[in-house]
């Protein structure tokens, strides 16, 4: 009976530690990369690929900037303190208008980029860097 109750416990404390599955929604990205990249990644289970961004905890996409704030601020707006009201802020805002094989996993919630990679657009073609992407995010993920 003990060795019973040692088990259920440890299976217990051994289930409670292990994270969540992370969702993920991927935003359209350049010749129809985020496609592939949905493919690989749900293949691979690195995350969970969603369709809803309002229930996403993260996001992956090829661009940053105010167009990617923006639109984000439609999907899941940021909570205003009522105290925020009356202070400037000044923020910075990174710009990435040029595509070209980065990729950027980003908090849903507090809009941290968590990740990036560069994998080189290359002859091989969107399949091959969505696998290697998907790598390398499982990788990020552990």
């Amino acid at each position: 009976m003990k060795r019973f109750t040692l088990v259920a416990l440890a299976s217990v404390a051994l289930f409670a530690q292990t994270p969540p599955a992370r969702s993920v929604y991927i935003l359209p990205m350049t010749g129809g990369l985020d496609q592939y990249l949905a493919e690989r990644i749900t293949r691979d289970h690195v995350m969970q690929v969603v369709a809803n961004p309002k229930v996403a905890d993260l996001v992956l996409t090829d661009r940053l900037g105010e167009a990617f704030e923006q639109k984000m601020e439609t999907i899941r707006p940021l909570d205003k303190k009522k105290d925020d009201k009356d202070k400037v802020e000044e923020v910075h805002h990174f710009q990435s208008n040029n595509a070209k094989g980065t990729v950027f996993l980003v908090d849903a919630q507090t809009r941290a980029v968590l990740w990036s990679d560069y994998e080189k657009p290359s002859r091989a073609g969107l399949d091959r860097r969505a696998q290697n992407i998907a790598k390398k995010l499982q990788a990020f993920g552990k």
